[in-house]
Parts: C-alpha cells; structure tokens; sequence
C-alpha cells in the first residue's frame, strides 16, 4: 500500500472546502458534433439484436477498412450526438464488486451486538475514525474521512432491495437493471439514455466504461457505451501522430459528398456505428495524450481505480460530451483474511477519490460531478470461521461531490433483528436512483425505474 506522500490530504487535515474555490475558465477542447438526424427503428429490426449481442465499437473501428465508411455521409452530419452544454452535470458511477462489508465500513462502534457477532473481526473504536456518536469509519479509509470531513460525502445505511438474493452474478443484474422481480432487462443508465436521446441514436461518447466490456447498466434498448480498459487500447491513432499527418489520415477516410440521404440500410447503420467508433477513438486518446509526459502512467496513488479515475478526471478536462463514466474496484468477496484485505481496499477508494477530488477542483470542474458508489450486497453479521464474512444483503452506499449534502443518511439496520443472520434494508436501492436522476441527471426517475420510489434528502439544490 502506498505510503502518505506527494502531499495527500491525511484524516487529521483540514482541507479547504472544494466549493469555496472559484471555477477556473476551461478553454474548449473539442467541437460539438452536428444535431443528429432522427433515427425510426422500427425500419431496422436487425439493430436491437447487433448492439444486445455486445459488440464493441472499439473493435469495429480496428476491423472494418476506412474505404467501408466512403458511403457514408460527413461524420459530423451523423454522429448521433446530442451536443452538451459546458455546465451540464455528470454522474460517476463506481461499483465495489464483490459485496463490500458494510458494517466493517461505517463501524457501529456502540453497538453490543456487533461485537458480539464479530470477536475477531469487529473493529475497536481506536482503530476507527469517528463520525458521530454512534458510527466511526473504518481507520484505514483516512482519505474518505477527509472528505467526509469537507461535508461532501454522505453515507447512506443498510441499502438493499426485497427478497435479496446472495448470488453475485444475480444481484449484480438486479443493481444494474433496478429490477429486483426481474421484469426489466436493460440497465437503468441504459433507459436514461434512451429516454434523454429522445428517439435518436446518442453518440456512444455519452456514457464511457472504463472497463473491458460494457457494464449492463449502461446497455439500453438503443444505447450502448463505449468500454475500454485504458486509452491506448483503442485502435485509432491518429490523434497521435503529428498534427499535419493526423489530418491527412483523416482527410483521405473522409466520405465523399454524395446524393441527398435516403433511409440508412442496416449495412448504411455498421458503417456509421464504425465510423462514430473510430473518431470517439482519437477524440479520447487526443485527450490522455499526454498522460505519461505528466506522470499519468506512472502515477500508483489509489491503485488501479485511482488511474481510471485519473482518466476520468483528464477526458472532463478535455471537454467531452459524455454525462456518464462508469469505473470498478473489485476484491470485496472478503470469505477469508478480511481485516487486511478490506482495509486495503478502503485505503485505495479513498486516495483514488481524494486525488481525483482535488483534481477537478484544479482545472474548475467540481461543481459539475457527483460519484456514486455502490456494492451488489452487504456481508452476514457474523463471522465465518476463516476470519471473514460470507454474503449477506444490506449495506452501506455512498454519494460525494460538491452538490452532495455530507453525513450520514438513511436509517442503521438493527442488529438484533436480523434476516437470516443479515442486515435488513432500510432504504430501497432504487430511492438512491431516483435521487440521483431526478436531483442532479434532471430527468423523471419514474419513467426510467418503472415506478415512484422515495428520494433521499442527500443533494443540494445549488441551482
């Protein structure tokens, strides 16, 4: 693990309120693509079945030849994308795979019972990091404390859903869908997608995976994200190369001018949707090009989630379209050795998050993101017999940024009532979606989840 240094922000600190410093003017990096041109689906009954077999645009840009996308109109003229305005909001989605243990997270250091539960595993309170009268943070998390600290973190206690199912594979489907009855099979970053293109193909650049392959809750019936692993995975390199050669390259793929448009054929669609892929390839590694002349690639403070986060952090910068990034840290299945383990973790989560915080309070753009993390389950209350914790159901989730209202929120599960030896849910997982779509995506949660679901008082209305 790393050690406290390049000047991190400890637990013991007082850092200066991100809100209070004044936004920097950011120059434009990037041209917004041309309004897209209406896109009936209904004429294409093949395009449901090409994007839910997953293909990846990443891979299309590599295999289809440049000659393939003559036929096609100026890129620009049917890029799909919806251009965005400089100070519209975007949401970072970061998963803790594996089932993070929430009561080893926010420690319920005045309660009996989980001590009792946990003779090897329950954390003393001088190994923890208050946050009020009743709860502590786990003492390794001395990043996320600080920015606890700063009010834009908020914790929100014992989240889950009805009937929880301890399967990773089938919780994780229900987190992604936001259907626990199963009733629903696109993500609910996919709906929100469809529903904000408002009938049109959006640009894929509008929800980025930092991942191998698209996560489900960002596929929708029209929608798919682009998902890499990192930047120079893609296969576009124009970006770089020298400028002059860049646009030579570019000019000779350029389509030629052809006939007034008709109907796009499915053929006329892979063409574009390769095309679309190749530019969103060198718009992004135009945008991290540099990451290594400025220590990006070296740089290990946080671990793998902290680089992604750093890329993240650079691909805003740059003045992307996209609303939704999505980014993971696994190893939270803790059956064994958890203390170390976990702890590792949370020492990880917070130095990514805290550096990605500072980050965009440098280059004026922490006012326009909120983080939102979640786990697919909880851990049993007792231990297991391998110092760890087996799956359970409820846990803890959180949300941080600028607009966040700190603390912590919801209502602490109850130790002496337990389902099947794990902690209940108190608040809905879909009351934590609904917050974030309707208080700061500013859509109607209900047309996305399917239903009204409570909001959570957790988002600031700044403007």
């Amino acid at each position: 693990m790393m050690n406290d240094e390049c000047g991190m922000m400890k637990g013991g600190d007082h850092p200066q309120d991100p809100v209070d410093a004044p936004a920097q003017n950011r120059q434009a990096t990037a041209q917004p693509p041309a309004p897209a041109q209406p896109i009936h689906h209904s004429q294409f009954p093949s395009r449901r079945e090409f994007l839910r077999q997953g293909a990846s645009l990443v891979a299309l840009a590599g295999t289809v030849p440049a000659f393939l996308a003559q036929t096609v109109q100026a890129a620009g003229r049917h890029s799909g994308a919806r251009a965005l305005r400089d100070g519209e909001k975007i949401l970072v989605v970061l998963q803790l795979a594996g089932g993070n243990d929430g009561l080893n997270t926010v420690v319920p250091v005045t309660n009996d019972a989980y001590y009792r539960a946990r003779p090897q595993l329950a954390l003393p309170g001088r190994q923890t990091l208050k946050l009020d009268g009743d709860f502590a943070l786990n003492g390794a998390a001395v990043d996320l404390k600080a920015l606890y600290d700063t009010e834009h973190l908020a914790f929100v206690h014992a989240v889950g859903y009805p009937n929880p199912n301890r399967s990773h594979f089938k919780s994780m489907d229900i987190w992604h869908t936001a259907s626990p009855e199963g009733r629903m099979h696109d993500g609910w970053l996919g709906r929100y997608f469809d529903n904000a293109c408002g009938g049109e193909d959006c640009d894929s650049t509008a929800g980025i995976a930092l991942a191998e392959e698209s996560p489900l809750a960002m596929r929708g019936e029209r929608f798919l994200p682009l998902a890499f692993e990192r930047p120079e995975s893609l296969t576009w390199h124009a970006a770089a190369r020298p400028a002059p050669t860049g646009r030579a390259v570019t000019a000779l793929n350029q389509p030629r001018p052809l006939d007034p448009p008709q109907p796009e054929t499915n053929l006329e669609y892979l063409r574009r949707v390769a095309l679309e892929a190749r530019l969103s390839a060198e718009k992004i590694q135009w945008a991290t090009r540099d990451d290594g002349a400025r220590g990006g690639g070296r740089n290990t403070r946080g671990g793998a989630l902290g680089r992604d986060l750093r890329t993240v952090a650079r691909l805003i910068a740059a003045g992307m379209q996209t609303r939704v990034y999505y980014v993971s840290l696994g190893g939270f299945d803790t059956h064994a050795n958890q203390l170390n383990r976990q702890s590792g973790l949370l020492r990880d989560l917070g130095t990514a998050l805290m550096d990605f915080f500072n980050t965009l309070k440098a280059q004026g753009d922490l006012e326009r993101v909120l983080v939102l993390s979640f786990s697919e389950f909880g851990r049993r209350v007792a231990e297991n017999g391998s110092r760890g914790t087996d799956h359970g159901s409820g846990s803890v989730a959180f949300l941080a940024g600028a607009a966040v209202k700190g603390g912590l929120h919801g209502t602490p599960g109850d130790l002496d009532n337990l389902d099947r030896g794990d902690v209940r849910y108190t608040t809905d997982f879909r009351s934590l979606y609904a917050t974030v779509l309707d208080g700061w995506l500013g859509v109607r949660s209900a047309q996305i989840l399917g239903g009204e679901f409570p909001k959570l008082d957790v988002i600031a209305r700044r403007r």
